[in-house]
């Protein structure tokens, strides 16, 4: 019971999330201010390890296609696939969990425990439109972070190739266009907003309706974490099963 419960006041606070909208000229301070601290403040660690990730799947795929009946441009056409099909999208948005969703969780959770948000509703003010909605506009723009980890993951893939000697930079550019399906890169992108939907609703859920003290920011970060993942992970499969089947 405790989990329809969840699931329940979950789907209750989306709905009063576009309730009773706060001011504009509030809203969109609010709005840059979480625009930076999410997205803009994710580009270095996304860039970091969608370059070296790149490089390793390439290294992989390289190791594991040394027949020599097997043509060179293949490291690129599986790099390729790779990166934009369950990388960038999914596995990405997993490493957000635990970057952007803990940091959701821990700044509301801290204004619940502090009673800031107590403070804000005895002004009128719909708490939940103001905490969480700004962070799921700042969160549309989460397919540009994937996009630069699509490019990142494919140059270090490239350099990777090329450096260690794996394959010609001609044949991995060929790998890259072969049988290029724009739909693969559109089927990313839905998942993507799906996916930043989920970072920006349940580690606020957690954080918002969290109970108790300092102590228990920390458990219910880790908590969001966990069911972020989890969310994703399953969404993932079913959006799969929809879009590419």
């Amino acid at each position: 019971m405790t989990y329809l419960h969840n699931i329940g006041a979950y789907f209750l606070m989306i709905k009063e999330m576009f309730r009773k909208p706060t001011k504009w000229t509030v809203m969109k301070q609010l709005i840059l201010k979480d625009i930076d601290d999410l997205i803009i403040g994710s580009l270095g660690i996304v860039a970091f390890i969608s370059f070296f990730v790149g490089g390793v799947v390439t290294i992989q795929t390289a190791l594991n296609i040394d027949n020599p009946l097997i043509p060179k441009y293949l490291v690129g056409f599986a790099t390729r696939q790779s990166i934009i099909l369950e990388f960038a999208p999914t596995f990405m948005s997993i490493i957000m969990a635990g970057k952007v969703g803990s940091f959701i969780t821990s700044s509301i959770g801290t204004m619940r425990v502090t009673e800031q948000i107590d403070a804000l509703e005895v002004m009128g003010i719909n708490s939940l439109n103001y905490l969480v909605f700004p962070k799921f506009i700042s969160l549309l723009l989460y397919p540009f972070i994937i996009s630069i980890a699509m490019f990142l993951g494919i140059l270090g893939g490239m350099a990777a190739c090329v450096y260690g000697g794996f394959s010609t930079l001609e044949d991995y550019n060929v790998g890259i266009q072969t049988d290029f399906e724009t739909f693969h890169v559109t089927y990313a992108f839905i998942k993507t907003f799906v996916f930043a939907f989920v970072l920006a609703t349940i580690p606020s859920f957690h954080g918002f309706y969290m109970k108790g003290g300092a102590l228990e920011v920390g458990k219910a970060s880790t908590t969001s974490f966990v069911w972020t993942s989890v969310v994703i992970i399953v969404l993932n499969y079913f959006l799969t099963q929809m879009l590419l089947s």
